[in-house]
């Protein structure tokens, strides 16, 4: 994610900010994106996740759905 940081500074220092309040400032708020704020390839990642959970899933609905009766007809 592009953060510049040095036009956030500047635009801190022009609004009253000291230049050791704004650089602090923004080391925070880099922090924060880093840690807090999901990349495309981090949603692509967990797209790819619940994706393959969902076929897992319902490919086991689909075989229990479909293999049910025949137990039940053996069974029964």
């Amino acid at each position: 994610m592009a953060f510049d940081t040095l036009k956030f500074v500047k635009h801190l220092t022009a609004n009253g900010f000291s230049e050791e309040q704004a650089e602090v400032l923004v080391e925070e708020q880099v922090a924060l994106i880093e840690e807090r704020l999901a990349s495309k390839q981090d949603l692509r990642e967990l797209e790819m996740r619940l994706r393959h959970d969902l076929t897992v899933r319902l490919g086991g609905i689909i075989i229990g759905a479909t293999a049910f009766p025949t137990v039940i007809k053996f069974f029964g």
